[in-house]
C-alpha cells in the first residue's frame, strides 16, 4: 500500500486529493485511521501530494504576542455558543468588514467546509464539532478568491488550518484561526452512536455537542437531546478513546501555533463559577493580522496566565495521550455491535456509575450532572 504520508498517520485534510491531476488519491477511513492511499496504476509520480501533505511540511509556527480569556459582548452570541463565542463574533466582524469566512457546518449528514458573506451565513459555523470534518473542495476555492483580492478568514482545525498554508501559501489576505483541539473521531463513530437511538445523521438539521450541559440534534422529525451526564459519545471523546491514530502524534499540541489566532475553551481560569457557567473562551494571538481581528471584534478580554493556559490545556503541551480502553472500544465498534454496548465492554465500572446517573436524572434527582 503506497501512501502519501506514514501508514495511519494521515489526518483527512483531502489537500493531497484536491491537489492529485490524476486523481488517484483515496482517502480511507478504518474507524482507527485515516490512510491516503495512492492508485500506483494511476500516479505520474509528480511528487505533488508529498509535498503538500501537512504531515511530511510543517508550515512556520509562532509563539503568541497576546494571550488572554474572555467572551463576545453580544450575549446572545455567548448564550448560543459551546464557550465564550469569541469564533463567531470574529466571524461576524470579519464578513461586516467585507470579507469572506471559511469554516465548517452540517449539510447532509457531513460535517464540510463553506464560505459564509453575512451575518446570517456565519451562523451556521456556531458550536463544537467533535467530530473529523471534510474539507475538501475548498483549497482551490480559497485561492481563487484570494486571488481576486478578497480577504479570507479560515476556521478550522490546526491541521487544516496548515494544510490551507501549504497549499496557498501564506498569503496576506489570508487570516487563520485554529481550535484548541483534542483530537478527533471518524464521523462513522457518530453515526454508529445515533444508530442507537435509530437516527439517520443525514436527517439532521442541526448538531449541537455541547449547549452548555447538553447534547442536542435536530432533525426533520424529531428533537433529540441528551445530558452530558449520561452522553456515552462525549465520554468516550473526553477519554481520547475515540480518535483516529494521527491525533496520538500530533505534531500541533504545543504553545506555538500554526495561525494568525487560536481559540479554546479557558480551562483553569480563576475568574467566579457563575461567569465560567456562562463560557469563557481562551484566545491566543500570533500575530499582527491576529492583533487587527482582535481589535475589530466587540470582545470582553481579560488577562489570563500563559503558563496556567497551558498547564489546564494539555493540548498545547503534547497531544492526548491513548487511554488502554482505546484498542477494544474501536474494535467493538468495528464488529458492529452498538455504541452503548461498545462503552460498556470497554468501561465497566465507568458505566455502572454513570446508569446510576441516568437513573438519578430521570427521576429528576440531578440535572446535568450537578
Amino acid at each position: 500500500m503506497k501512501t502519501v504520508c506514514k501508514k495511519d498517520q494521515c489526518a483527512g485534510c483531502k489537500a493531497c486529493v484536491e491537489i492529485c491531476s490524476k486523481k488517484a488519491i483515496q482517502i480511507v477511513d478504518s474507524v482507527v485511521a485515516y490512510n491516503a492511499i495512492i492508485d500506483e496504476d494511476k500516479c505520474i509520480n509528480c511528487g505533488a501530494c508529498h509535498k503538500i501533505c501537512q504531515a511530511n511540511k510543517l508550515p512556520v509556527q509562532l509563539e503568541p504576542i497576546i494571550w488572554k480569556e474572555g467572551w463576545a459582548n453580544d450575549q446572545k452570541i455567548r448564550e448560543k455558543a459551546s464557550s465564550g463565542g469569541m469564533a463567531t463574533a470574529i466571524e461576524l466582524a470579519f464578513v461586516n468588514n467585507g470579507g469572506t469566512v471559511c469554516s465548517c457546518s452540517l449539510k447532509n449528514g457531513d460535517f464540510c467546509f463553506s464560505f459564509a458573506h453575512t451575518e446570517k451565513e456565519v451562523i451556521k459555523f456556531t458550536g463544537s464539532k467533535y467530530v473529523k470534518s471534510n474539507p475538501e473542495g475548498i483549497y482551490r476555492k480559497i485561492n481563487d478568491k484570494l486571488k481576486k483580492g478578497e480577504n479570507v478568514l479560515f476556521v478550522g482545525l490546526p491541521c487544516q488550518v496548515a494544510a490551507v498554508k501549504n497549499f496557498v501559501g501564506d498569503k496576506e489576505k489570508l487570516y487563520t484561526i485554529d481550535l484548541i483541539c483534542h483530537g478527533t473521531p471518524s464521523p462513522k463513530i457518530l453515526e454508529h452512536f445515533f444508530n442507537d437511538y435509530h437516527l439517520d445523521i443525514r436527517n439532521a438539521q442541526n448538531i449541537k455537542f455541547r449547549v452548555k450541559t447538553k447534547f442536542y440534534l435536530e432533525s426533520d422529525k424529531k428533537r433529540f437531546t441528551v445530558p452530558t451526564v449520561v452522553d456515552n459519545y462525549l465520554m468516550t471523546f473526553l477519554d481520547s478513546a475515540s480518535y483516529t491514530e494521527n491525533c496520538y502524534n500530533c505534531k500541533y499540541a504545543k504553545p506555538e501555533r500554526v495561525s494568525d489566532i487560536t481559540l479554546g475553551d479557558s480551562w483553569g481560569s480563576e475568574l467566579a463559577e457563575d461567569i465560567q457557567r456562562k463560557g469563557v473562551s481562551l484566545v491566543l494571538c500570533q500575530t499582527e493580522k491576529g492583533k487587527a481581528l482582535l481589535e475589530q471584534t466587540d470582545l470582553h478580554l481579560l488577562d489570563v496566565d500563559l503558563k496556567r493556559a497551558i498547564q489546564w490545556n494539555h493540548q498545547l503541551n503534547h497531544p492526548s495521550i491513548k487511554p488502554k480502553q482505546r484498542d477494544k472500544f474501536l474494535k467493538e465498534i468495528n464488529k458492529g455491535k452498538k455504541f452503548k454496548r461498545c462503552v460498556w465492554i470497554s468501561y465497566p465500572k465507568r458505566c455502572t456509575k454513570k446508569f446510576i446517573k441516568t437513573i438519578l436524572y430521570k427521576t429528576k434527582i440531578t440535572r446535568g450532572g450537578k
